[in-house]
């Protein structure tokens, strides 16, 4: 996601969390990537809405080869109906958010280079106010999409069930989940990522 020494810096930092140090030790380097194209990252959000990873994936795949297997621009998505994009194992709802988000690019009302320089909030702010993307969907843009380091997407399942595994809680509350996230600042990202792939393929100990 950044260079080396950013990395390098995170791991001192979230190594201070002994139970972070253990599954970082477990899962090894962190090995996440961004999205360059920011229409993929978005429509990819949208995809993966309330579905599992391997879920989304597949959908995913069946979307990209609707288009050649490569993936596709907006002005190309535009050409396809409802129905033909449900192929891909889409809900009528997220055809529609797909062929919205499509219009507003070609038309400019969205334009993913503004984001670049704005706040996470004020990205989120803005992206909340298109029609099938709530603040996960958002949360996730700036996690894959712009690379932000320090995002807690706190509707995330997978964070929050890892969380309560790792640190042995039954019904954390939100302020609880945010002081234990918070030694992970200004890398929560990362932090994130290493419970998702604990969650994923580790039992917690």
């Amino acid at each position: 996601m950044k260079n080396n020494f950013v990395y390098d810096d995170a791991i001192k930092t979230l190594n201070k969390d002994a139970k972070m140090k253990k599954i970082i030790k477990l899962v090894g380097p962190c090995t996440i990537r961004t999205i360059p194209d920011p229409f993929e990252a978005i429509v990819d959000g949208i995809i993966t809405q309330q579905i599992s990873d391997g879920a989304g994936k597949a959908i995913s795949a069946r979307f990209r080869g609707l288009f050649g297997d490569k993936f596709p621009k907006p002005s190309q998505v535009v050409k396809f109906t409802n129905s033909k994009l449900k192929t891909a194992g889409l809900s009528k709802m997220k055809t529609e958010y797909i062929l919205d988000i499509s219009k507003r690019v070609l038309d400019g009302s969205l334009d993913f280079k503004r984001f670049k320089k704005m706040t996470d909030e004020d990205v989120i702010s803005e992206l909340v106010q298109i029609r099938g993307i709530g603040r996960w969907t958002a949360e996730m843009y700036l996690i894959f999409g712009l690379g932000r380091l320090d995002i807690l997407p706190m509707g995330d399942l997978g964070l929050i069930n890892g969380i309560k595994k790792l640190y042995s809680l039954e019904e954390p509350s939100q302020e609880r989940i945010i002081k234990i996230t918070n030694r992970w600042s200004p890398y929560r990202t990362i932090g994130t990522w290493y419970i998702w792939r604990g969650v994923k393929n580790f039992q917690y100990v």
